[in-house]
């Protein structure tokens, strides 16, 4: 899997929900002989479902159909014997025998993989929906095995010639068919279907023997290939063992299933194939036909997707409490989970499947419709394999109190719950512990159901607390999603058909993402020719339309980016799927900047501002910075206070409201730094040049500049436009060596170049005055009850020429960062206080909502169960414990560094809002600064919420025109510049992780110490304490001769039983738990941008 950035957030991992079947409760019971599957008919005789008589004149079939049934025939035969059933039981029985035909007519020539693929899918689907999944593993095994001896199933003359491919080239990360597996897909495409393809309804598989090749099936038999569906590049992988309970068998595969089969789910009164025809996963289309063709479309099925509510009902709907508004948020490893914020801040709404998610995107704002408490999911605790410390389970109606029946082998026990779906009980439903030294088989013999009436429900002893509410997309409110995406184009699996000859299929790289067609003529002219010349180019497609009767979207070939892996063409790729506008700024847009060059400041602005250009005022910033958009001053005045002055770039003079310029900026909302470059939000005119504080240069200002005690107390504050002339530009460093040696003359060559009109001495003594009273301001800030969660950040030094990574290091928040930050965040408060007093239906604030009170309390019982002393109470509480609870020794710091980033989880993100449209003044407040009140003031060079501040603050002031945008036009910029602030966020961790992919391959491997940060049954992560990355390790992919997970009280551990590295020598066992300290390696994989980490053997030589 990939690896994750410090700040991310963790996901629920939820199991999918598949079609329901009966599988156990007719196999067990050995209903199905072979005279009950006769070629026309599948019953004779009184069907024990229903009681009713099935042949073949009921069914409608003269005597001359009986042995000529062909596929069509067949399909109408079958639809009209499910019409004859009332009963959705049968439905579905009747839907798993249409599947095991089809299966078994289209595993006759598979690979033993392939095959095993296909079973270990189906078997998951099974078990999730409380079925023996064993049951029907042991089918595909014991096929395999003959197919090993080189004979098929069923009819030699039918055998296949499909093959799955699982290379790990870039343009195979989804599991990619070969051209001639047309009946693969067609095969999964009908699972839940009414078409029959099984060669004259012969069936010749006997229950009796799957059971015996159940019992015969040595424990991990099967082994797979998977994609990783976690990693954005999405490259194929060894699936890793402590998967088994979380991943489905590939990311290819869990596109199907939850395509196919979770429609089929919600309409069991339906059973015609829910699959578009155009699809590779559909059924056979005319070979005339596109994605749009109107002839099919007057013939199509019914539709994959519901149709929208109207925005009118919307909008009703939302108003009466009905319906629920919220930002789609989209498991990245598991793109058929989708979790959309609860309005009472509890556990997040789960949204169950591609289908209920309804052709929504991660981040678009959607209105869903709660669905019934029946099918809300129960969440039980317990250690499982994916991001959180809880397994949660689907089901239809509340369950009984689960039982643990043990069959007295070496199997895991199983979990056995009674439940219902609409009024119809199910057999059984298991769940099968991963654990390393246990058996996966089980029986089903000794196995009892507890029966109870089906309004149970109000007898149910689960509690609110431990569901979560799940809901269905009903309608889109706003497209946020860039709808852009990064992927490979390959040619469509049927390359004979018309469809093969106009369109192409783009794989999206971003799993999240659905598959699109786009027209051939987008594509490079040799395309078809020589597709794979192609497979590891990478594209950008945009969706131009996703129609409800079709999985795949449809979509315009942008250009081509150049080959996956390199810099360039993946930086490219993130910000344009992330709608990072990285254009040149257009002529009209230049136009709005000052013409004359060089520019000198007119004399009538100046009368109008105070002049400070004599005062000793330096700006501190990196030492790349460009855009120096904030400058310091600090006076001792002769009663012993200070004279403290905060300069800002009055970047609204320049950027005069509603015209071309303020539009751009207003769209692009902030600059994004990336590792090499910087994309930025103003043209590079004002950026570096008239609006940044460049040393001895003019420049306009707005200051703050507060009279102020050696303690930090303000006396007196004044806001006002003024003019400055910085004496120099210190950076970082510079800053931090005059403060770490306050008795050191620095030499001239130390600093950069100063003004004649100031000294060395007086910019030292101003830098340390500072630095004074940002201790004693940052000390009454903790006091108050603020609360700072650093995070390590990773840096990159680059070579000149080539701007490859050379070397990377820990970005070290020193005094200097420090001084900085608090006068910047003092002057924020300060604009914040001065604008709302003035405007208070206007101001633009920043706002940090309380963390999440459901992951909060998780993290509570966390803490608790592994004996760490936080409180929790408040922003203050929390950030003294956090600090207080871990020593001084060497590895303190590594502790402190894992419990921050656990801390940060459940913590919300700060957003920009208009007080107008916020009533509540509570809600104004700023958790993590523990105020009433905060803005951002200080970078108006890159964020463009800092403009209107700007703007309402010269207005409050008196020295600026009226802000001319009403409350919802400020609330509307508000929320754009979250969007954007969000994006450009993970775009800078994206461009991170980019870099250090090529550091590792270009200079691995890469020894560190790590820390471990999470246990689960068969993998761990840890904290990379070199590089800050965090990592998975999988036991599978260590020499171990075994692994041993369990709960010591509360804490989970894993234990490790390490291969001898030389015979005779004793296995070595290691203990794994939160907080221990390991040795790792970091290695490049043989794919573009992924790595591994490795544990090495306990006591090995460095």
């Amino acid at each position: 899997m990939s690896s994750k950035p410090p700040a991310s957030s963790a996901l629920s991992n939820l199991p999918d929900p598949e079609e329901e079947s009966l599988e156990q409760s007719a196999a067990a019971r050995g209903d199905l002989n072979r005279e009950e599957r006769a070629p026309y008919c599948g019953w004779r005789h009184l069907c024990r479902h229903c009681n009713m008589d099935h042949t073949k004149a009921n069914l409608g079939l003269s005597g001359k159909e009986g042995p000529n049934w062909t596929g069509v025939q067949q399909k109408n035969a079958y639809a009209r014997l499910v019409q004859q059933h009332h009963s959705g039981r049968f439905k579905l029985y009747l839907n798993y025998i249409a599947q095991k035909l089809q299966m078994e007519e289209t595993s006759h020539g598979d690979t033993v993989c392939d095959r095993d693929s296909k079973v270990e899918g189906l078997q998951e689907g099974f078990g999730r929906n409380g079925l023996n999944s064993n049951t029907l593993s042991s089918y595909g095994r014991s096929s395999s095995s003959r197919c090993e001896k080189g004979f098929a199933l069923g009819n030699p003359s039918m055998q296949s010639e499909t093959e799955v491919h699982s290379s790990g080239r870039h343009g195979n990360r989804d599991g990619d068919f070969d051209p001639k597996a047309k009946a693969t897909f067609q095969s999964r495409s009908n699972v839940f279907g009414t078409k029959l393809q099984s060669p004259k309804g012969n069936c010749d598989f006997d229950f009796k023997k799957e059971s015996q090749a159940e019992k015969q099936m040595p424990r991990g038999a099967a082994r797979e290939i998977y994609p990783d569906g976690g990693d954005r590049r999405g490259f194929s992988r060894i699936r890793n063992k402590s998967e088994c309970a979380s991943s489905p068998p590939s990311v290819e595969r869990k596109r199907q299933l939850s395509e196919s089969y979770s429609d089929s789910m919600y309409n069991t009164h339906n059973m015609v194939s829910p699959l578009h025809p155009g699809s590779a996963r559909g059924g056979n289309r005319s070979s005339g036909s596109t994605p749009n063709d109107k002839k099919y479309n007057k013939t199509r099925k019914r539709n994959i997707f519901e149709a929208y509510i109207s925005k009118e009902d919307a909008s009703a709907g939302l108003k009466r409490g009905e319906l629920i508004q919220g930002a789609l948020r989209i498991n990245p490893k598991k793109f058929h989970e989708a979790f959309l914020p609860s309005p009472d801040g509890l556990r997040d709404i789960f949204i169950d499947g591609v289908v209920s998610r309804n052709r929504a995107l991660n981040g678009d704002i959607v209105v869903v419709k709660l669905l019934p408490r029946e099918q809300w999911k129960v969440v039980k605790p317990e250690v499982s394999d994916g991001d959180k410390t809880s397994t949660q389970i689907d089901i239809r109606q509340p369950i009984t109190t689960p039982r643990r029946v043990h069959d007295g082998s070496n199997s895991p026990d199983i979990i056995i719950e009674a439940q219902f779906e609409y009024g119809l009980e199910e057999d059984l439903r298991t769940k099968l512990s991963c654990n390393a030294d246990s058996e996966k088989t089980n029986k089903l013999e000794n196995i009892k159901i507890n029966k109870e009436p089906s309004n149970s429900v109000h007898q149910s002893p689960l509690m609110d607390d431990g569901l979560q509410k799940t809901a269905k997309v009903v309608y889109i409110l706003e497209r946020k999603h860039s709808r852009a995406a990064t992927g490979f184009l390959k040619p469509l699996n049927d390359k004979s058909g018309e469809l093969a000859k106009k369109f192409a299929l783009f794989s999206p790289v971003d799993h999240r993402l659905p598959r699109i067609y786009v027209p051939l003529a987008d594509c490079p002219a040799d395309f078809l020719i020589r597709p794979q010349d192609f497979s590891t180019t990478l594209f950008i497609c945009r969706i131009t339309d996703w129609r409800a009767d079709s999985n795949f979207a449809e979509g315009k070939l942008m250009k081509s980016l150049g080959q996956a892996g390199e810099i360039e063409p993946e930086t490219e790729g993130i910000l344009t799927e992330y709608g990072v506008d990285f254009s040149e700024f257009s002529n009209i847009v230049l136009q709005c900047l000052p013409q004359n060059l060089p520019w000198t400041i007119p004399q009538e602005e100046l009368a109008k501002r105070k002049d400070l250009r004599k005062e000793c005022i330096f700006t501190i910033d990196p030492a790349t910075a460009r855009d120096l958009d904030d400058a310091l001053s600090c006076k001792l005045l002769p009663d012993g206070n200070f004279e403290v002055g905060v300069h800002i770039a009055d970047v609204s003079y320049f950027v005069g409201e509603g015209n071309a310029l303020d539009l751009l900026a207003s769209e692009r909302a902030t600059s994004v730094y990336l590792v090499q470059k910087v994309i930025p939000m103003l043209p590079r005119l004002l950026c570096e040049e008239l609006c940044s504080l460049n040393p001895m240069a003019d420049r306009l200002t707005f200051s703050v500049i507060w009279k102020i005690t050696p303690q930090g107390k303000i006396l007196e504050e004044w806001f006002g436009r003024s003019v400055i002339c910085s004496c120099v530009k210190l950076s970082y460093d510079h800053a931090q060596s005059l403060i770490e040696s306050p008795n050191k003359r620095p030499d001239v060559g130390e600093l950069p170049p100063i003004s004649s009109d100031h000294t060395v001495e007086e910019i030292q003594k101003s830098v340390l005055n500072l630095h004074l009273i940002a201790q004693n301001l940052r000390r009454q800030r903790f006091e108050e009850g603020a609360l700072r969660l650093d995070q390590l950040k990773l840096s990159f030094t680059l070579d000149k020429d080539s701007g490859m990574p050379q070397g990377c290091y820990i970005y070290n928040y020193r005094d200097s960062n420090k001084l900085v930050e608090e006068f910047m965040l003092l002057a924020n408060m300060a604009a914040a206080h001065k604008i709302y007093s003035r405007f208070p239906e206007l101001a633009l604030l920043r706002r940090h909502p309380p963390p999440q009170t459901k992951l909060l309390n998780d993290l509570i019982e966390f803490c608790d169960q592994m004996g760490i002393k936080l409180d929790f109470t408040n922003s203050g509480t929390l950030h003294k414990s956090l600090n207080d609870q871990f020593g001084a020794d060497e590895y303190a710091t590594a502790r402190k560094e894992v419990l921050t980033n656990m801390c940060s989880r459940p913590m919300q993100m700060a957003v920009y809002f208009c007080t107008g449209v916020l009533r509540d003044e509570t809600l104004f407040h700023h958790y993590a600064l523990n105020v009433p009140l905060y803005t951002h003031f200080t970078s108006p060079i890159r964020r463009y919420a800092d403009i209107i501040v700007h703007r309402l603050l010269a207005a409050a002031l008196g020295c600026g025109p009226s802000l001319r945008l009403p409350q919802e036009a400020i609330q509307k910029q508000a929320d754009h510049c979250n969007d954007r602030k969000t994006a450009s966020k993970r775009v800078q961790e994206l461009s991170a992780e980019l870099f250090f992919s090529v550091f590792v391959k270009e200079c691995g491997p890469l020894e560190s110490e790590a820390m471990v940060m999470g246990v689960l049954n068969e993998a761990f992560d840890v904290l990379v304490l070199r590089f800050g990355v965090q990592k998975r390790i999988y036991c599978n992919a260590l020499p171990l001769l075994g692994s041993h997970f369990q709960q010591v009280g509360k804490k989970p551990e894993l234990t490790l039983v390490w291969s001898p590295e030389r015979e005779g020598d004793e296995p070595v066992q290691q203990v794994i738990s939160i907080f221990t300290l390991l040795e790792v390696v970091l290695k490049s994989d043989n794919v573009p941008l992924k790595y591994t980490a490795v544990l090495k053997r306990p006591g090995a030589a460095n």
